[in-house]
């Protein structure tokens, strides 16, 4: 028992020790003595020694990185600058050439001009030549009238007269008198002429402006009709009576008898004609890839559904179709197109169809325009193919022959 006590409290050195404060630093900061903190570990030292020789690696390679990247940045900004050049200089070339053209052309018309006048003023010489020998004619006869009403003066006043009187028979304006006129008739034929030439020119310049958008697709033979032959080129297609031996296709158009353009279109300006003048039943349109090609409901045929637009002819009657609704089409004038224009505005939503020959709009399909469709199925919401069909003509007419894609002059 009294060996407890004992082993409960410190030893005299111990308490020594802590009395004198000798082995422990002090923590209070009053002190003024700077605390020293606990040595580092060899290994954290040589770490800390490298530390600022990398900052400085690092430093040095990212100033590099930075001067590598001012160069190439100007050397893009040089370029992009010459590209800008290049265009104003590309863009006064241009405006040059096209200037030239048109410089020829009012030369060319100029030249017509002066020869058409050239012309008139030809045939107002002849015609006052001729006139004018006729004039000279009956003055003559004039004077001859004259110089017999003096004799015959003369004699009634008993007069000596000078030499035998002069006979002078009457003189009748010839027939062919009437007929010594400018040509009218030629002049009204004329007048057509440059009516026509004029209208033309005016036509062909609105055709120019559409034909820059030309849109060079061709029929895909993949998905088309097995009734429809392809020409080698790809533009041309004719009804075939017998089907052509072609491998199943997914896509391919079982029943309707129809063709797609191959390049879709997705946005943008594009134009295109179609040659319809050797076909007597034709749809001529576009259509989504996403059209149905199997069966004959009104999934597949062009302007029955939501997925395709269309111009129809179908004996003898022009009509625009989509989404099962139809709008009759009086065409320009009686004469029904043998060309019909397609022109595309994917962005807007505007699909317009043209008669080619005369750039006279049969219709145009547009949220804005057309409330006899649907307005809201007027932004294309996916990629557009022209599209053609062949219609089974009336009973009295033979089968269509063919169609073809146009996209130049």
């Amino acid at each position: 028992m009294a060996d407890g006590p004992e082993r409960s409290l410190p030893s005299a050195g111990l308490c020594s020790f802590l009395q004198d404060g000798e082995g422990f630093s002090p923590l209070d900061s009053s002190s003024g003595a700077a605390v020293q903190p606990f040595p580092r570990s060899p290994k954290l030292q040589r770490k800390a020694a490298r530390g600022p020789q990398l900052s400085q690696e690092l430093l040095s390679q990212r100033l590099e990185e930075l001067e590598a990247e001012k160069t190439k940045t100007d050397a893009h900004i040089q370029s992009l600058k010459k590209r800008k050049a290049d265009l104003s200089r590309s863009t006064e070339v241009m405006k040059h050439q096209v200037q030239e053209h048109f410089e020829n052309m009012h030369r060319v018309l100029k030249q017509d001009q002066q020869a058409v006048l050239d012309s008139l003023d030809l045939d107002l010489k002849q015609t006052r030549t001729r006139l004018d020998q006729i004039l000279k004619d009956w003055l003559k006869h004039q004077e001859q009238v004259v110089r017999s009403s003096g004799s015959i003066l003369a004699a009634l006043k008993q007069t000596p007269s000078e030499g035998q009187e002069e006979v002078v028979s009457p003189k009748r304006p010839d027939a062919s008198e009437e007929r010594i006129k400018l040509d009218i008739q030629r002049f009204e034929k004329l007048q057509r002429s440059l009516s026509f030439i004029s209208k033309q020119l005016k036509i062909q310049l609105q055709r120019k402006t559409l034909l820059l958008d030309s849109w060079p697709t061709v029929i895909d033979r993949q998905t088309s009709h097995s009734q429809i032959l392809v020409t080698p080129e790809g533009r041309g297609a004719a009804f075939s009576a017998a089907p052509r031996g072609v491998p199943e296709h997914p896509l391919r158009f079982d029943k309707v008898c129809c063709a797609l353009g191959s390049a879709p279109i997705t946005a943008g300006l594009s134009y295109w004609e179609v040659d319809v003048r050797c076909c007597s039943g034709w749809a001529v349109g576009v259509a989504y890839s996403s059209l149905q090609r199997k069966g004959a409901d009104k999934g597949a045929p062009l302007g029955r559904n939501r997925n395709s637009w269309c111009m129809e002819l179908k004996n003898r009657n022009l009509s625009a179709w989509h989404n099962d609704r139809h709008m009759a089409c009086q065409g320009s004038g009686r004469s029904l197109p043998r060309r019909v224009g397609v022109k595309v505005n994917y962005d807007k939503g505007q699909l317009t169809f043209y008669d080619a020959d005369k750039m006279a709009v049969l219709h145009s399909f547009s949220a804005a325009l057309t409330p006899v469709f649907d307005r809201a199925h007027h932004q294309f919401t996916e990629p557009l193919h022209p599209a053609v069909r062949f219609l089974n003509p009336a009973q009295n007419q033979s089968w269509p022959n063919h169609l073809e894609l146009c996209y130049s002059l």
